[in-house]
Formats: structure tokens, sequence, C-alpha cells
């Protein structure tokens, strides 16, 4: 089996905090979407609702939380990707979006646009997704980037959940329930049957290390005798 590590980053055994998010609506260009990320310190889950709106926006909109702070870093660069628990969903569709530059605000206040690392999902009840780095799309302004330049993945600046419209493909209200976001290392990638969680195949893991005589602990008898042969 692989080795893994994992990274706890919001949720999980990192309580969720709405200290750590903001919304970021289309609101910022006229329209008139809505977005709230309800949670606690003791929450185990984390509430992405709100309304999308495509009125105001002739059938354009989004909705989106994203993590609070232009100074903060994460070195992801030992991990293979992000991990993803949904503990339900009303099936739209959404998206997970990294971005490793923030450049300083205009003066009326507004951001300047920078490349964007997403990745679209939809769920319905508890799932896993794992999304490797290869999985994620540049995007700029909201169109394929394929000239971008490699994510940074030693300076990760900013996370986001996002909903869009998709031109009138979807509005309303929106509801998507996270149990956890982290960051997840394994020799292989687990693009697993739908019946093997990533859970589970971490589970497995962990009985075959405990095993009195399991492969590894046979491997590495063999490794230690041959060594006390040499030296």
């Amino acid at each position: 089996m692989p080795s893994t590590s994992h990274l706890p980053l919001f949720g999980g055994p990192r309580a969720w905090s709405q200290d750590d998010w903001v919304a970021s609506d289309d609101r910022v260009r006229g329209g008139a979407s809505q977005s709230e990320l309800t949670c606690s310190a003791s929450s185990l889950v984390a509430k992405f609702h709100g309304t999308l709106d495509i009125t105001a926006l002739g059938g354009a909109g989004f909705a989106s939380q994203r993590t609070r702070g232009d100074d903060r870093k994460w070195d992801l660069s030992r991990y293979d990707g992000i991990e993803l628990v949904i503990d339900s969903s009303d099936g739209k569709k959404y998206t997970l979006t990294l971005k490793d530059e923030i450049l300083p605000k205009r003066p009326d206040g507004r951001e300047q646009s920078t490349v964007s690392w997403e990745y679209d999902f939809r769920t319905r009840g508890r799932q896993t997704i794992f999304v490797k780095w290869s999985d994620f799309r540049a995007t700029y302004r909201g169109r394929e980037k394929e000239d971008a330049e490699p994510l940074d993945l030693k300076n990760i600046k900013r996370f986001s959940i996002m909903i869009r419209s998709f031109f009138g493909g979807q509005e309303g209200a929106f509801s998507l329930n996270i149990v956890s976001i982290a960051a997840l290392r394994t020799e292989r990638y687990l693009d697993e049957p739908e019946n093997e969680s990533i859970d589970e195949v971490l589970y497995e893991k962990s009985k075959e290390e405990d095993t009195p005589n399991s492969p590894r602990e046979r491997r590495q008898g063999w490794l230690g005798w041959l060594t006390s042969c040499l030296l």
C-alpha cells in the first residue's frame, strides 16, 4: 500500500471559523448574488449557502467565499493534491479555486485580476473528492489560460469555494455542506473505484501496518538481517 500524509487545512481536526472566510460575490460587478459560510468553533460541517442571481448581469452571476488575509501562505509542495470531504449538497456544480498571487488593490478598492486555478465538482450525499494538482485548470477573468505559469505550490495565497451561473445554467438558492479541506500526499493517485473511498484506503493501510507479520514487517525484518550480515 502507498505511504500517505494528510494536512488538515479547514475543518476536520482544525475547527471551522467564519473569521477565516469572507464573501466575494458578483455584487462587486453590479450583480445581486450573495453567499455565506456558516460555521463555528464547534462546527463539524461548514455550510456554504446563499442565492445565485442571474437577472442583474444578464444571465451571468457568481457567489463565493474566500480565505481572508492577503499575507497568508500555505506551502503544499510536499503534497499531491487537495482532499474535499463533502457532507451533503444540492447537486449543483461548485468550483474550488486556488491562487498563488494576490496583487495590491486598485485605487477604487477593487482587486486586480490574477490567474486562478479552478476545479469544478458536483456531488450528492457524503463524498470524498481527491483533486490532483493536474486537475486544476488555469483561468484568467473566467477564461482558460493555456500559457499560464505552473501553480506555485510553495506559495498558495488563497482558497475559494464558488458557485457560478454558467450563463443561466443554474440559479437560485444553493447549499453545500463541507466537512473538511486538506492537502493529501500519496504515492499513487487515488482515482479509485466508486465503492472505495480515500478514507477506506487509508484505513486499510493502517490495518496492514498494525498486523503482525505483515508484508511490511517481513520486509523490514529481512532487511535488518541482511544489514547485520554486512556489518
